[in-house]
């Protein structure tokens, strides 16, 4: 189990026994080289644990913890949580500032104790064989024990052709669940317990802002300290600290943060694109003039991608829709090979400070609502999203078919998503007729509402935005596919200081006009940061991270060959085979897009999401999760108890 993650921790490893349980880790060692070793225990043994992350105020606890009379024989970061759990026992993570997921066990009490970050930074897997309670940083070290099964759950891939992401506790793989965000796991007994520790909340969220000028420059100060701070805590490391830059303002305030606090040179470092309607370099250039940064880039283009496609599936243990993934797999081998274990980048601004097109897209559809028969509020829609040029040719007839789905209740939990939802799954129009017929009578929507907390429904349209993007895409998608195991498949640990919990909780209580006034995004991180970066990336328009879906694998204006697995896992007879997709329809996609015909949101996304789904497969059901003739099978980070 555990030589199946080494990729996760290549500077060391160890195991642990004692009666029923047994834990194993593998290292990557980040602070204090020689002296964290794991699995650690406390000062008498009585307590073990194996623990994937970084608790950032581990130095303010340690010293709080040595007060009360604790002794510690390590500097690191991992036996503060040991003895924070002696102190305060299961409640110990709501002191932990942190990305976490980790095992106690508790040998007198014979429990185990499992935790995952507030955000869903880390990750963290478990099953029970019925003989066996078995934990794993990643998917593929649970299928290594023999007692566990490996079987795709029709339901879970129902939902990523929907959502992009399966609703926690399910994964891609039935009777393998993942522990959710911001909730802890005991097993004792032979039971499972799990409780949640953190909440995710925007009931205290106004729509305006009382005494505007005074009250703002109050919440720019807030802001500002509490982004200094998350920063400054996030760069303690044994080893150098670099950082991604995208060109975005995002990436760009937090290069200029880490640089308050270093006076050596900074390292940064991103992805430039073949193609012009992808790439950002030029913003990127902006940056590292404005701010002297030794800097480092990737060139991508659509045959890296499709070269790399098998690789970043074997680490994502999941289907994709997009391949935003892999240019971040090329980025982060960049960092590794330039001798960087740690990179800080700009995740979680969007989501908390109010950056990204669907919240203008969802007040825009509010206001349009309110007038439904209005011919003119509806073209608002077409102002906003410049990197998209063909929508501003849309006819009002394609805007209201697209925009306007479930218009008529603006109060429904999902309002904000629902055109988007509602595009995506149209790709389920490739499965067989026999998935189809198993999935007849589930309703995707409705495990999603069970998860929604108490009052979702009285809160703003755009507070219910930010959530679902906060608490279901953020860590089902992009601190997972395109964050965690994309980083970690090259043992790079991300860092995110606009995730800090500080920050979150001051953002989500924020007035809504601070976060977007009128339709200018990040009104207030502008406010508190625009004069410390370029006006051009200051003033620049909101371009998402994007990169080239169909085209990389089967592209009829490159002369290249496509990659073998793809022909392979397109063929007629591996998609009969596999039995969930239609042949005749994905046969009927494949020519379409090999005879440059219109290739669009629809048929981007089914051909990723049918070929990712395909190689999945391949790598972990065909082939038992050992790795294939695609892929280079990396393998570390594990855990077991039995």
């Amino acid at each position: 189990m555990i030589g199946r993650v080494r990729h996760r921790g290549p500077d060391g490893s160890g195991i642990f026994t004692n009666g029923p349980a047994s834990l194993a880790h593998a290292r990557l060692s980040i602070i204090d080289l020689a002296g964290g070793g794991q699995p650690m225990h406390n000062e008498d043994k009585s307590i073990w644990i194996t623990f994937n992350g970084e608790i950032f105020n581990y130095v303010e606890l340690q010293s709080e913890l040595l007060e009360r009379g604790h002794q510690f024989a390590t500097r690191c970061d991992t036996e503060v949580i040991l003895h924070s759990y002696e102190d305060k026992g299961e409640d110990c993570v709501r002191e932990l500032n942190g990305q976490w997921s980790f095992a106690i066990w508790d040998a007198p009490k014979r429990r185990l104790f499992l935790s995952r970050d507030r955000l869903g930074v880390r990750p963290l897997f478990y099953t029970f064989t019925g003989k066996a309670f078995v934990f794993a940083s990643e998917i593929k070290s649970l299928l290594a024990h023999p007692g566990v099964s490996r079987e795709i759950d029709l339901e879970a891939l129902n939902q990523i052709f929907t959502f992009w992401f399966t609703l926690p506790p399910r994964t891609i793989f039935k009777n393998i669940f993942e522990l959710p965000p911001g909730h802890s796991l005991v097993f004792e007994n032979g039971k499972i317990r799990i409780q949640r520790h953190w909440q995710l909340d925007f009931s205290g969220a106004a729509e305006t802002c009382p005494e505007s000028p005074r009250q703002e420059k109050k919440y720019v100060y807030e802001l500002r300290e509490l982004l200094l701070d998350a920063t400054r805590i996030r760069l303690r490391a044994d080893v150098p600290v670099g950082a991604y830059l995208s060109g975005g303002l995002d990436s760009s305030i937090v290069t200029t943060l880490i640089r308050k606090f270093t006076d050596t040179p900074l390292e940064t470092f991103s992805v430039a694109f073949e193609d012009p309607e992808f790439d950002e370099s030029e913003y990127q250039q902006e940056v590292i003039r404005a701010l002297g940064t030794k800097h480092q880039q990737i060139r991508c283009g659509p045959s890296d991608i499709a070269r790399i496609f098998p690789d970043v599936i074997w680490h994502a243990e999941k289907p994709i829709l997009r391949t935003a993934p892999a240019p971040m797999f090329l980025l982060s081998k960049l960092v590794r090979d330039s001798g960087y274990k740690v990179v800080l980048t700009g995740e979680g601004s969007d989501e908390f400070l109010g950056g990204y097109d669907i919240y203008k897209e969802t007040k825009i559809r509010a206001f349009w609502a309110a007038q439904p028969e209005s011919k003119l509020r509806p073209l608002l829609l077409k102002s906003l999203y410049p990197y998209l040029p063909g929508i501003r040719n849309l006819s009002p007839a394609f805007l209201g078919a697209f925009f306007g789905v479930g218009l008529d209740d603006p109060s429904q939990p999902f309002f904000s998503h629902l055109p988007r939802w509602e595009s995506t799954s149209k790709i389920r129009m490739f499965f067989s007729d026999a998935t189809k017929s198993e999935l007849r009578n589930c309703d995707v929507y409705a495990g999603l509402r069970e998860l929604l907390p108490a009052g979702f429904g009285r809160w703003t349209p755009f507070c219910r935005a930010q959530y679902l993007e906060g608490a279901f895409f953020l860590p089902g998608y992009l601190l997972s596919s395109q964050g965690d195991r994309v980083a970690m498949a090259h043992s790079v640990e991300g860092r995110y200081p606009f995730l800090d919990h500080r920050v979150v909780e001051f953002a989500s209580t924020l007035p809504l006009q601070l976060k977007m006034k009128v339709l200018n995004e990040k009104y207030l991180l502008k406010q508190a940061f625009g004069d410390q970066i370029p006006a051009a990336v200051r003033n620049r328009p909101k371009q998402p991270y994007r990169a080239p879906d169909a085209h990389s694998f089967l592209n009829p204006a490159s002369r290249a060959v496509p990659e073998a697995y793809v022909e392979d896992l397109l063929s007629t007879d591996r998609i009969k085979n596999t039995g969930i997709f239609d042949p005749p329809a994905v046969s009927k996609l494949v020519s379409k897009i090999k005879a440059g015909g219109p290739c669009g949101f629809r048929e981007n996304s089914a051909l990723v999401g049918i070929l990712s789904t395909q190689l999945m497969i391949h790598q972990f059901i065909e082939n038992t999760g050992e790795g294939t003739d695609y892929a280079t099978a990396g393998t570390r980070n594990s855990t077991l108890c039995r």
